[in-house]
């Protein structure tokens, strides 16, 4: 990997994490919460600067905890960049316990303490949202559209033509060409017939094709349909915004699926990819779309629509992710909120304490499962 590729993924991670961050930060000022950090990174502190609500700021190298203890500081919020470049966070007055302040988190209204914790995963669906406008207003939607069949395809036998778009795969709907890929990984061929719904100059038909079956580089054999697909369309200003919000709900859907694959067992350890794996997969994501526009005279451009598209989809995963109801994420203490909201009363605090604590040492179990995962699949 070269130093380029991780600065670009690091890049890609600063803005996900930023925006997540950003999303309880300003909720939490909106219902005035003293926010006392707001920090990108983890472990110790490249720089810091403290602003009042006043506006006096000061350059610092202290810990935050300092600030706590020296009640002239009570206004200050502590801004940080820290060594290690990956997550972040908001650390809120009375967030991990209860205290008598009217400015801190645990005296804030139970809806109100809610909306500060569901803003940060709906704020990484906002950078998608507003990702996918960017992209798609610039080069268009990536349509389901047929590019390229193969002469020995089943699709030239039964009449399918280049350019005719897919709208639905065995009942399977299909609006965008990443969906045509995921239904086609979820459901490997087994020489099945596969029906296959097509538009062709705004009228629909359906087309029922078998498999073939084809031997790949290592000998094995696999059943495929040989064609290719997906090409980028561009549209008016409303439909920009509907695929816009569409492409949102595909990432969505597709890291819940995709979820559900890895707990059922379908998804195998090498599929699963973290921070070291991420920048992997953007350098070569890159590399390939700079390769792609070089007799256009397109790479950077290339590149950069295609790091725009690797960020909403890791700003939908994060998302996701966040929301799962795990303690120690935003899930978890949404779910924590939830029962007392339902109970009129908190969970005891002890009780909430101790599985936050036992959570978060799951979350790092996983995180250091998933870097190793990471190295041995690297090599």
């Amino acid at each position: 990997m070269s130093l380029g590729t991780i600065l670009l993924a690091l890049l890609v991670f600063s803005l996900v994490v930023i925006f997540h961050e950003f999303g309880h930060f300003i909720v939490a000022k909106y219902n005035k919460v003293r926010v006392i950090e707001f920090s990108l990174g983890m472990g110790p502190r490249l720089v810091s600067l403290a602003k009042s609500e006043a506006g006096r700021k000061v350059l610092f190298l202290k810990s935050s905890r300092y600030f706590e203890e020296h009640p002239e500081y009570d206004d200050y919020t502590v801004y940080s960049w820290k060594v290690l470049p990956f997550g972040g966070s908001c650390m809120m007055l009375g967030e991990e316990e209860a205290m008598d302040s009217e400015n801190s988190f645990s005296k804030k209204s139970v809806y109100a303490r809610m909306a500060i914790i569901f803003a940060g995963p709906f704020f990484n669906f906002i950078l998608a949202f507003l990702l996918a406008l960017i992209l798609i207003g610039t080069v268009g939607y990536s349509s389901a559209s047929i590019t390229m069949i193969e002469q020995n395809s089943p699709l030239t036998a039964a009449g399918v033509q280049q350019g005719d778009m897919i709208k639905e795969i065995n009942g399977e709907k299909i609006v965008v060409s990443g969906e045509v890929g995921f239904y086609l990984a979820l459901h490997p061929m087994d020489g099945s017939p596969v029906e296959m719904t097509l538009e062709r100059n705004g009228e629909r038909f359906t087309k029922t094709v078998t498999p073939v079956s084809v031997q790949n580089n290592d000998g094995s054999q696999s059943y495929k349909l040989l064609f290719g697909y997906g090409a980028r369309q561009k549209v008016g200003a409303w439909k920009t915004i509907g695929y816009a919000a569409y492409e949102v709900k595909y990432w969505i859907s597709t890291v819940v699926k995709s979820l559900g694959q890895m707990i059922t067992g379908h998804v195998s350890r090498k599929d699963v990819s973290g921070p070291v794996g991420i920048v992997k997969i953007v350098g070569s994501s890159v590399n390939t779309s700079m390769k792609a526009g070089e007799k256009t005279g397109t790479s950077v451009q290339n590149a950069i629509f295609t790091l725009i598209n690797l960020c909403i989809m890791l700003t939908a995963n994060l998302g996701v992710m966040n929301l799962i109801p795990i303690p120690a994420l935003d899930g978890g203490r949404l779910v924590f909120l939830i029962a007392e909201w339902i109970r009129r009363k908190p969970l005891p605090q002890k009780f909430e304490s101790y599985t936050n604590t036992v959570g978060f040492m799951m979350l790092m179990a996983l995180m250091v499962f998933i870097l190793v995962n990471d190295v041995v699949n690297l090599f």
